[in-house]
């Protein structure tokens, strides 16, 4: 029973991260292809060198991105690395500082541009600003469905053991079994689970959640800076974010590898999750490529569709990191008990963002 739930959870919420993926993938450079532009750009450019470039991104972003994502995974295998052990607070720290970083100063600042250009008509896009107010609704729709599929998954839990135990009664008494008798020496061992069994199960549906929660923000940005650097034409483009975007899909993979490992997926799921994490990226600069001839990033629909993608992929981040990562671990009685731990848990989140903070500069 308490498998087929956590089964049912994995494959829909993996059917959902594909197909909206997916979708990511197809609509975006469609509504974007066809578009006028504001301002072209006239530069010498070698596409032949470009191409080379591109070509390595996909490769370099590609192995970062899977190493990223497998190292929190090894857990598993490394006791130093198991979820109980204290580097193991640290470590998850510094994801969230990634994470958080991620969102605030790569993901949001881009999404502003975006929606404030002037190549957008002033009404309604000079207005009202939109970048804030996405990113808010975002963050609101990840709380919505955080605490509803919780609350879903505990309910479909708690009526399947009701359902159980009274079935098990039933038989007991039809066997002429004295059942109310019996209660008080052998404990109502007759499948439902003791207060810290639920508690678990509670905290493993949530840490599940969260971790498919995350994997779609950043799976959404993914695709977008993908698509990015594959229709760039300019060597001097690419470059620097081939190197800044590699260890920006390390970080990011070591963030979502550690919640990951903390929901205690099959393995198959696992590799699904990570599999998919890593191929985003590839996948972008691949369409990128493939429209590169026709795309142009300053059309209105191109800056619309990827600012407003920017704005909820950065309202969720920013909420995943702050609420579900480092609020959870932070107000743990064995951090705040354990000083050491406590100011470790602190410098790895500090390094986390900064470290994520100084790719800006370049990605």
């Amino acid at each position: 029973m308490y498998a087929g739930t956590m089964v049912g959870i994995q494959d829909c919420s993996i059917k959902i991260l594909q197909i909206s993926s997916l979708l990511i993938l197809l609509l975006f450079p469609a509504t974007v292809s066809s578009e006028c532009t504001c301002e072209v750009e006239d530069l010498a450019q070698n596409k032949g060198e470009a191409l080379k470039y591109k070509l390595g991104a996909i490769a370099a972003i590609l192995v970062a991105g899977a190493v990223g994502v497998s190292l929190p995974l090894l857990g598993r295998r490394i006791p130093a690395l198991r979820p109980e052990n204290d580097i193991f607070f640290m470590i998850k720290a510094f994801a969230a500082g990634v994470i958080l970083a991620t969102g605030f100063v790569h993901i949001l600042p881009d999404a502003f541009k975006n929606l404030t250009s002037p190549c957008l008509k002033e009404s309604p896009w000079g207005n009202f600003p939109f970048s804030g107010f996405v990113a808010m609704m975002s963050a609101i729709g990840t709380l919505m469905i955080d605490t509803f599929a919780t609350g879903y998954y505990k309910r479909q839990h708690f009526n399947k053991n009701k359902q159980v135990n009274a079935d098990e009664e039933k038989a007991a008494e039809h066997a002429g079994h004295v059942h109310v008798h019996t209660h008080a020496t052998h404990g109502h061992a007759h499948g439902s689970a003791s207060p810290s069994e639920e508690f678990g199960l509670s905290e493993l549906i949530r840490q599940r959640i969260i971790s498919q929660v995350l994997e779609v923000g950043i799976v959404v940005h993914s695709v977008i800076i993908g698509i990015s650097l594959g229709a760039s034409e300019s060597p001097d483009t690419i470059r620097p974010l081939l190197a800044a975007l590699s260890f920006h899909q390390f970080f990011e993979g070591m963030g979502l590898g550690g919640c990951i490992s903390q929901a205690q997926f099959k393995s198959l799921s696992v590799a699904i999750m990570g599999t998919f994490f890593s191929l985003t990226t590839p996948l972008g600069i691949a369409v990128g490529i493939g429209i590169s001839c026709f795309y142009n990033d300053n059309s209105p629909t191109a800056l619309i569709v990827g600012g407003v993608f920017n704005s909820a992929s950065a309202g969720i981040l920013i909420y995943m990191s702050l609420v579900d990562l480092l609020a959870a671990d932070f107000m743990n009685p064995r951090l705040q008990s354990n000083v050491r731990l406590q100011v470790g848990a602190n410098v790895s989140l500090l390094l986390g963002a900064a470290c994520m903070s100084v790719l800006a500069k370049w990605a």
